[in-house]
């Protein structure tokens, strides 16, 4: 399998009670994945708090899960920024740390042009020297979207493989790009439309569940339905807040957030709580 098909989790990064990376529990993380419906893992990401990792924590925790899990799901690393000069350091540098494949998101805060946003990916692209790099659209978090037209345009870029589409409005298939659902809750409709996957948050603690929408196209609506309860809670507010709420509640040593980020709150424990409740996450925890 191409490290751009399938479900692919976007991991949380865990931390220690004084703020550093947790590597261990890292590995834990991961393998608990990959052993629960995930294809692969996507490694410091929006949900693993890249945006508040230094270069070598982001490098470092890329190297560790490549050496520790490599053998058992695809790994693909985040390695965008809104400096182009910063996207190809980091670019080139998960590669030499083993990734499979990097996910480069739209330059943000900046807010390029169509030009800019081109020229960006092309040196993208090429620093990636035949590895795959999967673009991120996210108009959501970066306020820059990129339109199917230019999404067709950047697919001519060698290279330039698939798209993590976070733009439900604009799910579509696209000559020359996989498309992986890079919302929960359009993964159903865009295998239904034929595309590669998704890069999931919910697969955290419902793997299983949805990698069945792949296994099972003739229950997909019915599952997808089931968890949509699921998707919402996580998404209470930013992730990956409610999803390290889950996996701590479920045993697996997330930790808390790092600033700006801030922990669960007690409605948002409690809602996280009776959603694991509903679904009999919690009862299975207690018995594994």
């Amino acid at each position: 399998m191409r490290p751009y098909h399938g479900l692919l989790t976007a991991v949380v990064t865990p931390f220690r009670a004084d703020g550093a990376v947790n590597e261990e529990a890292a590995v834990a993380i991961g393998r608990h994945l990959l052993h629960n419906g995930s294809d692969g893992l996507v490694i410091a990401g929006t949900t693993g708090e890249a945006a508040t990792m230094t270069d070598e924590e982001q490098i470092e925790l890329v190297r560790l899960l490549v050496d520790e899990l490599g053998s058992e799901g695809a790994m693909v690393a985040g390695a965008g920024s809104n400096d182009t000069r910063h996207a190809i350091h980091l670019t080139e540098a998960v590669i030499e740390a083993g990734a499979q494949a990097v996910l480069s998101v739209t330059p943000y805060y900046n807010k390029p042009n169509r030009r800019g946003i081109i020229r960006h990916f092309e040196e993208v692209a090429r620093a990636a020297a035949g590895t795959p790099v999967i673009l991120y659209n996210i108009p959501g978090r970066t306020a820059v979207n990129m339109p199917p037209d230019l999404l067709a345009e950047l697919g001519q870029i060698d290279g330039i493989e698939g798209v993590k589409q976070a733009n439900s409005d604009e799910l579509q298939p696209i000559d020359g790009l996989a498309i992986l659902a890079g919302n929960d809750d359009i993964l159903a409709a865009n295998l239904d439309q034929g595309g590669a996957g998704g890069i999931c948050v919910a697969s955290h603690v419902v793997g299983n569940e949805m990698k069945r929408m792949f296994d099972e196209p003739e229950n997909r609506a019915e599952i997808d339905a089931s968890l949509r309860d699921v998707y919402s809670t996580l998404f209470l507010t930013a992730s990956p807040t409610c999803t390290k709420a889950a996996l701590n509640l479920l045993g697996l040593d997330a930790g808390g957030c790092r600033l700006p980020m801030v922990d669960a709150d007690e409605h948002e424990l409690a809602e996280v709580r009776a959603m694991l409740q509903r679904h009999g996450l919690l009862q299975r925890a207690a018995t594994a």
